[in-house]
């Protein structure tokens, strides 16, 4: 039986003109508040590392935003935009398919889809780098919006080498920015909507939490000693969508891929207790992360988080068992890195076994994420939010931001 999350139970009223369109300049120089054991204190971002523990461990995602938003035109004069979601064939692994040099199935959103008609080819023709391609787009399955990209070189320079489908996109995509920021991406938004250290092409929307970091605030983080690994969780179209049922556990989650190192997995478990994640996509990363050891430990290998399995298994080992799984399982197997998929909801009533704390920004009303921080502070969260919404905060992904640090976190301590 579902458990019950009534979604009134979980809402604010923001103000539209709470929403911020554009970035603060220069990026560290956002609101900072910071919640600890029922007080709340007001700063800027650029002072963060004063009040972070000395032993903390930060946990950034370092996924990149793709140009996401691809359009082409028929020769009617009909636009169809193609929003690439995830990719099918050959492979589902994103980095592999941001290599592909010749095609690529993808799952995608389709916007004019009724004009697009099962076998149509869609055409254009544009310069990447020093090559002249031709693009194509064709539907290889129209009930799942599978769309298959294929580009061949016109003309190119010697020495030949066909571009990556990363390369075609980054010269015909758009850069996805939320729906509610309502406004169309600008040129400045290429680099204000991607985190400093981004590095692994793949998510259609940034993780937000870290756009705020820069590069003194990392020389301030070092010169405290406190040290940082990165995890990847390619974000999805998915954590724009409102949860619109009364109880917000029937909410459908989207799956999300996920990539960790076997450097981090070892940093991760010198680390217990004193991990925070940058993010509430470092947060369902590092999450599913245990659940993947659980996993393990009852002898599946499959790495595949199921929304409501955190609350449907009996065995909850510690951190440090659940990771020592997945190292040993990673040794065995000879690998140096995981990837797997997560759809993993976190709602109040969630015990939390690796985040210690979390910097995030402000959430969207009726979304998973707002419930994601009402099970990370409990029902402080209101009092958090009233307080940022006194006081002047700008919210959402161009937002200000937070340093949480949870009430009901089991992370505390290492058993």
């Amino acid at each position: 039986m579902l458990p019950e999350i009534l979604l009134a139970d979980y809402q604010y009223d923001l103000p539209d003109e709470r929403i911020a369109r554009y970035p603060v300049e220069p990026r560290d120089s956002s609101k900072l508040q910071i919640y600890q054991d029922g007080k709340i204190t007001h700063e800027h971002f650029f002072n963060l590392p004063d009040y972070l523990p000395s032993d903390s461990f930060l946990v950034f995602n370092d996924t990149k935003v793709i140009p996401a938003r691809v359009f082409f035109q028929k020769p009617t004069g009909a636009v169809i935009e193609i929003f690439l979601l995830h990719p099918e064939e050959p492979s589902r692994i994103i980095n592999d398919a941001m290599q592909q040099t010749e095609s690529g199935v993808w799952s995608c959103m389709i916007g004019n889809k009724k004009r697009w008609k099962v076998g149509e080819v869609l055409t254009t023709e544009l310069r990447v780098s020093n090559y002249e391609l031709r693009i194509r787009a064709e539907w290889t399955d129209v009930e799942n919006n599978w769309v298959k990209f294929s580009w061949e070189v016109i003309s190119s320079p010697p020495p030949f080498s066909s571009p990556s489908f990363a390369d075609v996109i980054r010269a015909l995509g758009e850069i996805p920015l939320p729906p509610y920021l309502n406004r169309k991406a600008e040129s400045r938004d290429l680099e204000t909507y991607q985190t400093v250290y981004s590095k692994i092409e793949g998510a259609v929307a940034a993780p937000t939490a870290g756009l705020h970091f820069t590069e003194r605030v990392f020389e301030n983080l070092a010169r405290k000693g406190i040290n940082h690994a990165f995890v990847t969780l390619h974000v999805g179209a998915g954590t724009f969508q409102p949860v619109k049922v009364l109880n917000a556990v029937e909410h459908t989650m989207h799956a999300e891929q996920v990539v960790f190192t076997l450097d981090l997995l070892e940093k991760l478990r010198q680390n217990l207790g004193r991990i925070i994640a940058v993010g509430t996509t470092s947060v369902r990363a590092l999450e599913s992360l245990y659940w993947y050891g659980v996993r393990l430990l009852q002898g599946e290998t499959s790495f595949w988080i199921e929304k409501l399995s955190p609350y449907q298994n009996e065995q909850v080992p510690s951190a440090a068992d659940s990771l020592e799984a997945i190292l040993s399982y990673m040794k065995v197997q000879n690998l140096k890195e995981l990837v797997g998929e997560t759809e993993i909801m976190i709602f109040p009533g969630y015990e939390f076994k690796l985040c210690k704390g979390l910097i995030t920004n402000y959430h969207q009303p009726n979304s998973t994420l707002m419930l994601l921080i009402a099970a990370f502070v409990g029902p402080d969260w209101r009092k958090i939010y009233e307080e940022a919404l006194a006081n002047e905060y700008r919210f959402l992904s161009y937002g200000d931001s937070s340093l949480l640090f949870g009430n009901n976190s089991s992370a505390t301590s290492v058993k």
